[in-house]
């Protein structure tokens, strides 16, 4: 049940732990449309009867920010019947449906959301018996990750590929360079993302300190890559190639599949010529 209700911002305790830190500049603005008398959507609270305040915020941090800023002493609110797992999931949706949110927001958006989803169903892993009385492994894990998509599919709004991806940036970053592209260009670049969640985690420990002593990524990277004097003594044929490779590697296994499905229409002698004269094995994929 949702009660609609005028109150106090004094009685609204906002939790500081968000998911995204509030710009006082937007909140500014959304005061400046409170004054005016412009509607708003009200903020989403839940009871907290033994907590600092009779009410606690789930969604609307920044709406609440512009009223405070303005020196206004009460706000319109939904009443939700919630608990603390709720409220988060009230933030999160929100948050994703409004559709301001960086890349890298939306991908830690994504991996609080599965973390709920996990406390609530039981991790996403192979052979958890809530999901089928199965002994074959891998139908389980299709059945937990197909129980877990569909659900967030319908709550967030996002394309399955859309969370896989966010996923993978928001479980593979280490909280280093988390800290370091916050509020950066990089945050909203999706193939850069991709690209430094894909690099060994000291890697990216190293090009945090990089990219904080000058924020240029690509400083950064060319800094701390191992590699950096042997790819520059490569001919443009060999940069290319190696371009396409690291392309390929960053690939979820379908999405190479179906590029490499592409490649072999596209180029058939080319397939066949490659199948027929494999590269040597080294002894240490022997």
């Amino acid at each position: 049940m949702v009660e609609f209700k005028r109150l106090p911002l004094s009685d609204i305790f906002v939790p500081a732990d968000r998911l995204r830190k509030v710009d006082d500049n937007k909140a500014f603005l959304i005061g400046q449309s409170v004054v005016s008398g412009e509607l708003i959507h009200p903020v989403n609270v839940y009871r907290t009867p033994n907590g600092e305040r009779p009410y606690t915020l789930a969604a609307g941090a920044t709406r609440y920010r512009g009223h405070e800023l303005h020196g206004l002493t009460e706000v319109d609110a939904l009443v939700r019947k919630l608990d603390k797992a709720g409220a988060r999931r009230i933030e999160i949706e929100e948050n994703l449906f409004r559709d301001e949110l960086s890349k890298l927001d939306r991908a830690l958006h994504v991996i609080e959301y599965r973390r709920l989803w996990e406390e609530e169903h039981g991790k996403l892993a192979r052979g958890n018996p809530q999901f089928s009385n199965s002994a074959n492994l891998a139908e389980l894990a299709e059945t937990a990750q197909g129980h877990f998509f569909a659900q967030a599919l319908d709550d967030l709004g996002l394309s399955r590929r859309a969370i896989e991806r966010a996923q993978f940036i928001g479980s593979k970053l280490r909280p280093e360079l988390l800290d370091v592209l916050r509020d950066k260009p990089e945050a909203d670049n999706q193939r850069v993302l991709e690209q430094l969640a894909g690099l060994e985690p000291d890697r990216q420990r190293k090009v945090a300190l990089a990219y904080a002593d000058q924020p240029d990524i690509g400083r950064a990277l060319h800094l701390t890559d191992p590699n950096a004097k042997a790819k520059a003594d490569l001919s443009p044929g060999q940069k290319r190639k190696g371009t396409v490779t690291a392309n390929f590697s960053q690939l979820s296994p379908t999405d190479r599949r179906k590029a490499f499905q592409e490649l072999i229409s596209r180029w058939p002698d080319d397939a066949a010529w490659a199948f027929a004269n494999p590269l040597p094995t080294t002894k240490s994929e022997r």
